[in-house]
């Protein structure tokens, strides 16, 4: 018998090897196996509640009602000052941009040397009619007492009085005229028709003033308005000597009243103009209020029930305001609801929630829809500013 060959016993080997790990792998798979057996289901009572929450109602309290608006500051009236003479050149300008002036005061001078000599030539006539008239006068007293002696004709008599009518007109003309050249030359002098603030300036010194032409800009009084912006659904909430607070966009605070809803609205833009006197807030501090700038307001409509809640029981989520509501099994619905004001800690609901629902007032903001919370035994305290009202 011949001797097996080293790789010969090698192979033999591997054969036997890879047989036993078949027989082990068809051993197997002929074993059954068990089916898993499921899980019991999580009952109500076993799951474990998300999170404590403390629950509360909404509460109905008086609120006061604003109407909020944006709009701008104007000049409550602007006064354009020119001067009345025209072709006269500017000699002098007393007022600045910013400047308050009185009603009355200087603001520029016009050169009046040719008004000076008009009114001295007119003077000189005034007295010239003024001795014709006296001559007439006395011509026509002699004609009356020698009528009816024949030493005068009527014709010659009716002569002398006619000059006497006559002279007496030319004096009253010539102290028209006077007058007109006193009134030149006071005009001469452009002064503030009110009291107030300078708002702009285009005189300039030595220019000559065209007629018609302005010289300064006055904001009368010094006063402001607030032409405010509101909507045509808005416009029947408001009247004259409703009050109102403005905001500058310096931070000035303002308040006024209603003076006037403008008649008609804007075919553009679908809003109307409401018209405020402005007077500063006592005690507010003294920065800039200018006509031109923009200004946001609320018009303060009295008061009103307002279902509030405190801040902490709304979450925003996607834009939009959320609340959970409980409901049964001691779990959570989260509903959409609108807010509007906020007075300190509270928020005003306006729509979406009833009344008398429960809602999760203290941890809404960790929660989801359907969560099972546990509900607190210790009612949430009352914040401070709510126990104050």
């Amino acid at each position: 018998m011949k001797p097996i060959a080293p790789f010969t016993r090698i192979s033999l080997a591997l054969t036997a090897l890879l047989s036993l790990a078949a027989f082990v792998a068809q051993a197997q798979n002929a074993t059954p196996t068990a089916a898993p057996t499921p899980a019991p289901a999580a009952s109500a009572a076993n799951a474990r509640p998300a999170l404590t929450v403390a629950v509360d109602t909404p509460q109905s309290r008086q609120w006061p009602r604003r109407l909020s608006a944006n709009g701008s500051l104007a000049a409550w009236q602007e006064a354009s000052i020119g001067a009345e003479t025209a072709g006269l050149r500017l000699i002098e300008v007393r007022a600045q941009v910013g400047d308050r002036v009185t009603r009355g005061q200087i603001l520029a001078e016009l050169n009046a040397d040719t008004l000076r000599a008009e009114l001295a030539q007119t003077r000189a006539s005034l007295a010239e009619a003024q001795a014709m008239a006296a001559e007439a006068q006395a011509n026509a007293v002699r004609a009356r007492e020698l009528r009816g002696t024949g030493a005068l004709s009527e014709a010659q008599i009716a002569q002398y009085l006619t000059a006497e009518q006559t002279s007496q007109a030319r004096v009253q003309a010539a102290q028209a005229l006077l007058e007109v050249q006193q009134t030149r030359l006071a005009q001469a002098q452009v002064r503030a028709p009110d009291d107030g603030i300078i708002s702009a300036r285009s005189a300039t010194l030595g220019a000559v003033v065209n007629p018609g032409a302005e010289l300064f800009r006055l904001i009368r009084k010094g006063r402001l308005e607030w032409r405010a912006e509101v909507t045509a659904a808005e416009l029947g909430r408001l009247a004259p000597g409703t009050a109102a607070t403005v905001t500058a966009a310096s931070g000035a605070v303002l308040v006024g009243r209603v003076r006037q809803v403008a008649p008609t609205v804007d075919a553009q833009t679908r809003q109307a103009l409401v018209y405020v006197d402005l007077n500063r807030a006592p005690g507010s501090a003294p920065l800039p209020a200018l006509p031109g700038m923009f200004a946001r307001g609320e018009f303060l409509l009295g008061e009103g029930a307002a279902l509030t809640l405190p801040q902490a029981a709304v979450v925003v989520r996607d834009g939009f305001s959320y609340v959970f509501r409980m409901i049964e099994g001691n779990r959570v619905a989260m509903t959409k609801v609108r807010t509007g004001r906020i007075e300190g800690d509270r928020v005003e609901i306006h729509s979406g929630l009833a009344a008398d629902t429960r809602v999760v007032v203290v941890g809404a903001g960790f929660l989801n829809d359907g969560d099972l919370v546990r509900i607190s035994t210790v009612a949430p305290a009352a914040p401070a500013s709510a126990a104050n009202r």
